[in-house]
């Protein structure tokens, strides 16, 4: 009976292998366009996926507004696609929540079947539903206008969805009856791992999978168009960067000012550690978290708002230019921000500005882990408040600054965009251009995507290169490496 009961359990055990695979695939289906089940019209947007389709319901029917009004589609039948495409990704957070519970003890397995099942339900009802809709509007009077298209994507999670419940069922069969006495548990590492996902989730989601979008590097794609062999260009667009004096000449120009920004950047990276220091120096605590807190809230002002204050100050009618005129040291307005001298200056101090206070944060926590015994020893031997700091503080740090810079060399073609976008006017244009703004108003200002895309994926290469590269130097030099 034990030896039964022990290839009982083997048998479950594996049959998780599949039904997790199962599920990773129906949650990546889930944000895959053209893999939407609830495309059954060629009306429905294109780039919509699943979980847009069943959370958005103005965003589901934004084409259908004649259509209802002409009488070529009842409203009912996209209601019913709305609720069917809800029902599947409730399905799928059920698979999820399935798989998770899979990792505890029999009684989180068992029950984590039954939600799996419930899911499976849910899944099935929507399916059926989305069919239904698909058969109501292929019936219509205008099928050229409503462009009826049966969902490919369909058939993969009604297969996905039968296997996951035959595999659900069989387990429920073959597992054995609990206890009264039974309990929730779970290992220590599971559970860590499931307090993780959320945050891998969202890092695949918002770091991984735009990597998709690297395939219009490879077509000539045009904004409204369809991606298909007919268009497929292959390195055409890499090629272009070096063929077209014009655009060699503005990616020279835009790489030098990255590059200078950046590395204004990275040379007076050790302000953030300076200041941390000097920070905790402070001996009154209200007064040390008053500076703190008043030297990071400009973390969270948007940089739409900080120019609206550089506005206020430095503009023709601003509050130095006020000052100014009503000593009598100049006999008009002037707006500063209007200048194309020392642009790389300006855009360091503001960066500055904004965010010293947030970087010294992790120094802070840094400073709050180093051995206070040291701190003692040294006093007893005589040591003074700037000897502490040097000999003690300052090496504390060193590991934590390493780091920081390291990343920072990794991402110096990467100065963001949101700064410069708002401080560029046609006297700073030249100055201002970074990749990332380059990249912004070559893709979505000219609707050159492929070229774009090329450019970021050279620059996204080039970054990977130089962490490595960078990492490789901290290890020859420090025996530490952070990759």
């Amino acid at each position: 009976m034990s030896s039964t009961k022990s290839r009982k359990e083997i048998i479950t055990d594996k049959l998780y292998y599949p039904i997790r695979i199962s599920i990773l695939l129906s949650v990546v289906f889930l944000f895959i366009p053209n893999l939407n089940p609830a495309r059954i019209s060629g009306m429905i947007n294109k780039n919509m996926s699943l979980f847009s389709a069943g959370i958005s319901y103005s965003s589901l029917t934004a084409e259908f507004g004649r259509a209802f009004r002409k009488g070529w589609v009842e409203e009912s039948s996209m209601q019913l696609l709305f609720v069917s495409s809800m029902a599947m990704c409730l399905g799928i957070v059920a698979f999820c929540v399935s798989g998770c519970m899979s990792l505890g003890n029999l009684k989180f397995k068992k029950t984590g079947n039954i939600i799996g099942t419930i899911g499976c339900a849910a899944e099935l009802a929507g399916i059926g539903g989305i069919y239904i809709a698909y058969l109501q509007i292929s019936q219509t009077a205008k099928p050229d206008k409503i462009q009826p298209v049966f969902p490919s994507g369909l058939l993969l999670i009604l297969i996905i969805t039968l296997l996951i419940l035959l595999i659900s069922v069989i387990q429920l069969v073959l597992f054995p009856k609990l206890s009264k006495k039974s309990r929730f548990e779970m290992p220590t590492k599971y559970r860590l791992f499931l307090m993780l996902m959320p945050f891998l989730a969202l890092v695949a989601v918002f770091a991984y999978l735009p990597l998709w979008g690297w395939r219009y590097a490879f077509f000539d794609y045009k904004v409204g168009d369809s991606i298909s062999m007919e268009n497929f260009v292959g390195f055409k667009w890499f090629t272009e960067l070096f063929k077209n004096p014009a655009t060699v000449r503005d990616i020279v120009r835009v790489l030098k000012n990255t590059l200078a920004m950046s590395g204004l950047g990275i040379a007076t990276s050790w302000l953030p550690m300076a200041f941390a220091i000097f920070l905790s120096e402070i001996k009154n605590i209200r007064f040390r978290r008053f500076v703190q807190t008043l030297t990071t809230v400009p973390n969270f002002i948007s940089w739409v708002l900080v120019y609206a204050i550089a506005f206020c100050i430095f503009s023709t009618d601003g509050f130095v230019s006020s000052i100014m005129v009503n000593l009598g040291i100049w006999d008009q307005g002037v707006n500063m921000l209007m200048s194309g001298d020392h642009v790389w200056i300006k855009m360091l101090g503001w960066g500055l500005w904004k965010g010293i206070g947030w970087s010294a944060i992790i120094y802070i926590a840094a400073i709050s882990g180093i051995d206070q015994q040291l701190y003692e020893a040294a006093t007893v031997d005589g040591a003074g408040r700037f000897q502490r700091m040097w000999h003690i503080t300052v090496p504390g740090l060193i590991p934590t600054f390493c780091v920081l810079l390291l990343m920072s060399i990794a991402n110096i073609l990467s100065n963001g965009m949101d700064q410069y976008l708002v401080f560029e006017n046609a006297t700073n244009q030249n100055a201002i251009m970074v990749l990332d703004l380059y990249v912004y108003k070559l893709g979505i200002g000219k609707g050159a995507i492929p070229l774009s895309t090329v450019i970021g994926m050279v620059k996204s290469i080039v970054s990977v290169t130089l962490l490595f590269a960078a990492n490789g130097v901290s290890k020859l030099i420090r025996g530490e490496s952070i990759v």
